[in-house]
């Protein structure tokens, strides 16, 4: 128990002694017997004094309030403002135009309705990309959804002629049949494939990602980069989380080492991505998507973080110097 709580064992001797802190039973062979809720107590127990308080005033406490002493502490610590600006800044629908009456009466269902609400407005359906680009101007549109049965070699170049306003919108395209050269070729020009049959959970998921991509990229378009739009600068460098995740008042629950240790390899991601964009060309795009969606994830986690601490009664460690981390 002493090692599971990083104390010394001396230390833990003279506090059941004096306090009688545990009912623990004996083994035959003469061994202390303790329980799961008895290790979180004295777990509990040592946080107080680390914190400042007197083992003789805090060993008459059971955990629950051991928790509401922790708990004081923890909200000592506000969430800051820009940990939550992003997560509630409104979102304008997403505009898809769909061609294919088929795929678009899947989606106007009511089980699809439900899974988007307001985030998606679907355009159309239309017929082909003739008909498509006569009733909408690329300005109308975020992305242009196809329903093709068969993709020949030829699929990109007939589209872009048909509808040539639309030639720079992201297209994606849900397929039955086609050569992977031609998927290869289509992929290579940026457009998105999924092949068919797919369920209702696949499709979606696949169209989220589209539309944060799309997104992403018109927003990168439409704003130019300024302080204001940039990520804030991690709360907690690699030693302090470590540190944090190896409180031993985790003994009932592991997810605050999980989210410490998720925040970790979000930030290390976040660097990597940052450092990705800048050494291919061809990659920038898909790297400074990458990065900020990392730094968006490290953010929430940040503030999902400082919950769990607060919920399990721990004490979050001090924002640290990042440059160290």
């Amino acid at each position: 128990v002493a090692r599971l709580l990083r104390m010394p064992v001396a230390t833990l001797r003279v506090w059941e002694r004096r306090y009688a802190l545990t009912k623990t039973d004996v083994s035959p062979g003469g061994h202390r017997l303790y329980s799961t809720s008895d290790v979180q107590r004295l777990a509990l127990l040592k946080q107080a004094t680390e914190l400042g308080h007197s083992i003789a005033l805090v060993a008459p406490l059971g955990v629950v309030e051991l928790r509401r002493l922790a708990a004081t502490h923890a909200q000592a610590t506000p969430i800051p403002r820009s940990a939550t600006r992003r997560a509630h800044a409104p979102e304008r629908p997403w505009r898809l135009a769909v061609v294919g009456a088929a795929l678009a009466a899947r989606l106007d269902q009511p089980a699809w309705r439900k899974r988007f609400g307001s985030a998606i407005t679907l355009l159309g359906p239309f017929a082909n990309a003739a008909e498509a680009t006569a009733a909408l101007c690329a300005a109308d549109l975020d992305a242009a959804l196809w329903h093709e049965p068969q993709l020949q070699a030829d699929w990109l170049a007939s589209a872009n002629a048909a509808a040539p306003k639309w030639a720079s919108v992201p297209k994606a395209v849900l397929y039955g049949f086609a050569a992977a050269t031609v998927c290869d070729d289509l992929a290579a020009a940026g457009v998105t494939l999924l092949r068919e049959p797919q369920p209702d959970a696949v499709l979606a998921q696949w169209l989220r990602a589209l539309r944060a991509a799309t997104q992403h990229k018109g927003t990168e378009a439409s704003e130019p980069p300024n302080a204001s739009n940039a990520p804030p600068p991690r709360r907690w460098n690699d030693a302090a989380l470590q540190a944090f995740a190896n409180l031993p008042a985790t003994v009932l629950c592991e997810c605050p080492r999980h989210v410490a240790e998720l925040l970790t390899q979000l930030a290390h991601f976040e660097a990597y991505s940052a450092a990705c964009a800048n050494r291919s060309a061809e990659d920038a795009e898909l790297h400074r998507y990458l990065h900020e969606m990392a730094a968006e994830s490290r953010v929430q986690f940040e503030t999902a973080l400082q919950r769990v601490a607060l919920h399990e009664g721990l004490v979050l460690p001090e924002p640290s110097d990042t440059d160290a981390a």
